[in-house]
Order: C-alpha cells, then sequence, then structure tokens
C-alpha cells in the first residue's frame, strides 16, 4: 500500500486563518529550501533547506522542523468548516516547494483525497518531471514572473529565467490547474512600465491565465535578516508609492487581457 501520508519533509511554519496566497480562508504550509536568492525575499529563514537559529525580539529561535505530512494535515484539517464555506484550503509556500518534490506531491495528495481545495505559490523553478505530476492535485497555480530579461533575473535573483519561463507556457497549456500570474513590484528592479509591459505580454501569450497580480514590495522582513546575522541588499529602497502602483495596475490591464489587481 502507498502509505504516503508518512513522507516526512521539513518546513519552517504553519499559517492558519490567512487570506492571502489563494481563494477564501487558507491554511499555508511553509516549506524550508529555494534555490533563489532574490534580495528583497521577506522569508530569509526559508532559503536555506537546512535548521537553522534566528533570533525573534531577542531570543533564539529554531527554523525548521522535520514532519510527516500526516502530522500536518492533522492541522490543515482543523480548519475545514471555514474552507467549506469560503472555498478556501491548503496552499503549500516556502522557500520553493518544488525543492522537496515527493513530500509536497504527498501534502497535495493528502489534501485531495480530504476534499480540501489546494493552491501553491512558486517561482516554478524545477524540471517539468517535477512539476507534471503534481498539476491534477493543485487547484490554484500562483507563479511569480519577476522580469523577463534573463541577464537581470539573474543579477537581483542569483538565477537566470528561462526555465521559469519555459515552465509557465506548459503549465497554461496543460488546462490542469487556474494559473495565475503574480509580479513583485520592486524599485530599481521591474518598476519601470516598459518592464511590466513585458510581463503583461508574455503573460497575455499564455494560452489561459485566470488573473495578474501585482505585488508592490516591502521591507517587513528586513528585522529577520538582522535576526539571522545577514546583510539586508535592499538597503534603504521604499516601497511604490500608491500612485506609482495604480499607474503600473493599468499598463498590465492594457496590456494582458487578464483580471489584474494590487496584491494578491
Amino acid at each position: 500500500m502507498d502509505n504516503y501520508m508518512q513522507t516526512q519533509g521539513r518546513i519552517f511554519d504553519i499559517q492558519r486563518y490567512s487570506i492571502h496566497d489563494g481563494k477564501g480562508i487558507r491554511t499555508i504550509v511553509f516549506l524550508k529550501g529555494c534555490s533563489l536568492r532574490c534580495r528583497w525575499c521577506c522569508n530569509p529563514e526559508s532559503q536555506n533547506y537546512e535548521i537553522e537559529t534566528m533570533t525573534v525580539m531577542g531570543k533564539p529561535k529554531t527554523m525548521g522542523q522535520d514532519v510527516t505530512v500526516e502530522e500536518v494535515m492533522k492541522t490543515v484539517l482543523k480548519d475545514r468548516p471555514y474552507y467549506k464555506r469560503t472555498g478556501g484550503g491548503l496552499t503549500l509556500s516556502g522557500g520553493e516547494f518544488l525543492n522537496q518534490p515527493e513530500f509536497a506531491l504527498a501534502l497535495l495528495r493528502a489534501a485531495k483525497a480530504s476534499g480540501i481545495s489546494t493552491a501553491v505559490e512558486t517561482t516554478s523553478r524545477a524540471q517539468w518531471s517535477v512539476i507534471e505530476p503534481m498539476l491534477p492535485y493543485i487547484d490554484e497555480y500562483l507563479m511569480d514572473i519577476k522580469h523577463m530579461n534573463s541577464a537581470k533575473h539573474k543579477e537581483f535573483t542569483s538565477q537566470p529565467n528561462e526555465l521559469m519561463l519555459e515552465n509557465a507556457k506548459k503549465i497554461s497549456a496543460s488546462g490542469l490547474t487556474k494559473l495565475s500570474i503574480r509580479v513583485p513590484v520592486v524599485p530599481g528592479f521591474n518598476d519601470t512600465k516598459q518592464e511590466i509591459r513585458d510581463i503583461a505580454a508574455f503573460t497575455k501569450s499564455l494560452p489561459k491565465v485566470e488573473k495578474l497580480h501585482l505585488l508592490p514590495y516591502h521591507k517587513y522582513g528586513q528585522g529577520k535578516y538582522e535576526g539571522l546575522n545577514r546583510p539586508y541588499l535592499m538597503g534603504d529602497v521604499k516601497s511604490p508609492t500608491d500612485e506609482k502602483m495604480k499607474e503600473l495596475l493599468k499598463i498590465a490591464t492594457d496590456n494582458t487581457g487578464v483580471h489584474c489587481q494590487i496584491g494578491g
């Protein structure tokens, strides 16, 4: 018998009652490990797969624990009434959940077997052979597209973007999940009209996209870098103004043909 409920993985947090990263009220499971190093990452404790210690409010806190699918689902199932009432469910985030494919697939299978809706928040930086088997178990696929220029993408995230863009095309063409594109709007990186227009044009070229979300950069994670004794590479970069975001939203709306919004 396929005892996937005992599959083990490494997480650093479970957040209940979230209204982000998918429809309705959700439980977000944050998996450890990511192959990108985005300068603005608000969860630096997610990047390394290794268990580490972060100083939080002057006290050491262990970031990372090994759990089974069964253990995670005990928490997820507590809020089934809220999922039914709001259309919510389980969201896998990180880090990058695709870096733990066996564990992630088992979690998605467990949720679907329990009648719970699923969503994922991802860069899609993985081989197609990793992503494809998961698609039948994913109801909402929230994919980051950060920049269309691969060299600039690598400069700010440590990795080029060709694999991610190719996967976006395949995911959209599969028709197996609802795909939404999410763009972290970061001053000095991708906040010009042309850069957003380029991402919008790529979004429009995909066979099927539900929404495009523009997510304004913020500095909420800066204290975490201090807690990990790591430098915060964004310096004194400020969040884009509401006026700027509305301007970019119009560019996105005019060039995609899909529903566009700020936040998500």
